[in-house]
């Protein structure tokens, strides 16, 4: 396999959720400078109605981009929340996995199980 061809690794939850907090206060802190660029634009009378297109599609970005973020995570909760992702000693099984990484059960045989109880 050549050095280019591999996919970069998925970021983790802990990525995602730090990235979505950048996010955030860098979402606050523009809406803030919009607000106090509109009111300099007011004072000096001179608005500049492209200045503003370009901060609020800015801010619209950023916003599509936490709710991106936001998804990833959900669906990063919900196969965690999904039977038979985790085993019956609490470890967490890896997708394709025939044995349990910790205690070593066979995780086709305790399937039939979990779903009876």
């Amino acid at each position: 396999m050549g050095l280019f061809s591999r996919r970069p690794a998925a970021p983790t939850a802990s990525d995602l959720r730090r990235e979505r907090h950048a996010f955030l206060l860098l979402r606050e802190e523009r809406l803030r400078d919009l607000g106090g660029l509109t009111l300099e634009m007011y004072r000096h009378d001179h608005f500049n109605p492209h200045v503003v297109v370009e901060r609020c599609s800015e801010l619209v970005a950023i916003e599509v981009r936490v709710s991106e973020i936001d998804a990833l995570l959900a669906a990063a909760r919900g196969i965690r929340s999904r039977p038979g992702t985790i085993c019956a000693c609490g470890a967490p099984i890896l997708i394709g996995a025939c044995y349990c990484p910790s205690c070593g059960r066979d995780i086709d045989a305790s399937r039939p199980a979990e779903s009876a109880a």
